[in-house]
């Protein structure tokens, strides 16, 4: 296999071209923004500028993809924590019990990842990156219905293999689109806005937590926020809001908004610790209308044509699963070379990645449902679902085999089957009936 081309140069395109690297002679990367110098925020990601979490599966599929990646980060400021230890979570009405599990996890800002990242990219001599590039259409062949290649606005590029990896707003959507080609999707309007800002906090104030989670208890409560320590002694606070529980000109005003935005938690943990702050960005606003899950595992694509990250699944970022899924979804490509195929198959890529997606999707809109104003098409069985998990959230708060079985499951690390042995479920009762943990 000669060429591969990669549209879109975030986190799911270099994991694409990490893995494709292996395969095949030359890999271009084309990027829509330009070099950044170090680790800052891009145009194409306003995204980075908020909270965002690598869960367990996702730290160490990042490490078997790029070995001692995990070290670079630590050596250049992110924060090492003990998941059950540092993390401080007020959910469902109830603080999480703690205790030494023995996991580990990372801090760091979204920038920060990437950059890293992409240094071990510009490291794979048979990868090339290319910024300032915008694809406008693809090359088609319509008689051996295959992707052949892209054109942009300076020329074309053939290939063997494109990749679609630019989004939610993707290439392939539109595309797919102006030949009255319907993609069969799942979309649940959440209507989630994000507000996040940095701040330098009183060190010799001891802290026994690294990152403090203060979550709604649904439906009553609509806003949550979360304070992490990231590389550079900063804190990051994210404060997301369901269905407009955010007055976005409120907030924007100035550092105060914000500040007064974090006394509505649920708790004011957050609040105390800012409200005396030194503020060193300025205040990001994002919103996330729908998330969307395009099922391109049910219909008949060109040949030649692979798509990845969120231009298959935006999922709700509130439970930090994006960049993991990206991951795993890398994983999962990396398997498939591993055959020795000569050519690619890209349904059979697309059917294992909605086998990823599938569980955690499903998982995460059971949550979104709790609010009534939140649409689309529900999960067959909602009401036990979201009896059950509220158990388990809540026994989370007192009975330490339950958490890590719950940490598990949010990490990615183990299917949500495991939360229904019977242990567990023994404890689900007791709880019901008798009150006992």
């Amino acid at each position: 296999m000669e060429k591969a081309i990669i549209i879109g140069g975030g986190i799911s395109g270099k994991l694409a071209a990490r893995v494709l690297s292996d395969v095949y002679k030359e890999v271009i990367i084309l990027e829509r923004d330009s070099q950044s110098e170090g680790p800052s925020s891009r145009k194409g990601a306003p995204q980075g500028e908020h909270l965002h979490a690598l869960l367990h599966a996702g730290e160490h599929g990042l490490e078997e993809l790029f070995p001692g990646i995990t070290e670079k980060f630590y050596d250049s400021g992110a924060v090492k924590i003990n998941s059950t230890m540092d993390l401080s979570w007020f959910h469902h009405g109830a603080w999480k019990i703690r205790y030494d599990a023995g996991y580990r996890t990372t801090l760091q800002t979204r920038p920060h990842l990437e950059w890293h990242i992409e240094q071990y990219i510009k490291r794979i001599q048979n990868v090339v990156l290319h910024y300032n590039q915008v694809v406008e259409d693809f090359l088609y062949n319509e008689e051996e219905n295959r992707i052949t290649g892209v054109r942009l606005q300076t020329g074309t590029i053939l290939a063997d293999l494109v990749v679609d990896a630019s989004g939610v707003s993707s290439l392939i959507s539109k595309w797919l689109g102006k030949r009255g080609t319907h993609i069969p999707k799942e979309k649940i309007e959440i209507n989630l806005s994000y507000i996040s800002k940095q701040f330098e906090l009183d060190e010799s104030y001891q802290r026994n937590w690294k990152i403090k989670m203060v979550y709604p208890n649904p439906p009553q409560e609509k806003m949550g926020g979360t304070i992490s320590k990231v590389e550079g002694n900063r804190y990051i606070v994210t404060i997301m809001g369901y269905h407009k529980a955010v007055d976005e000109k409120e907030v924007l005003e100035d550092d105060n908004g914000f500040i007064e935005l974090s006394r509505k938690l649920p708790r004011l943990d957050i609040f105390q610790e800012i409200e005396h702050g030194t503020p060193l960005t300025k205040t990001s606003f994002y919103r996330i209308p729908h998330i969307i899950w395009k099922r391109f595992d049910k219909m008949e694509l060109p040949k030649g044509l692979l798509l990845i990250g969120d231009t298959i699944c935006r999922i709700d970022p509130v439970f930090g699963q994006g960049m993991s899924i990206a991951i795993l979804e890398a994983l999962t490509l990396k398997k498939l070379l591993q055959t020795g195929a000569r050519q690619i198959d890209s349904a059979a890529f697309h059917k294992k990645a909605a086998k990823t997606i599938s569980p955690i999707w499903n998982m995460v809109i059971t949550e979104d449902f709790r609010y009534s104003a939140t649409t689309g098409k529900m999960p067959i069985g909602l009401f036990i679902q979201q009896w059950y998990a509220k158990k388990i959230f809540l026994l989370s708060s007192q009975n330490k085999e339950v958490y890590d079985a719950f940490v598990k499951v949010m990490n990615l690390v183990r299917p949500i089957s495991s939360l229904m042995t019977p242990r567990i479920i023994k404890s689900v009762l007791l709880h019901t009936f008798f009150k006992k943990p």
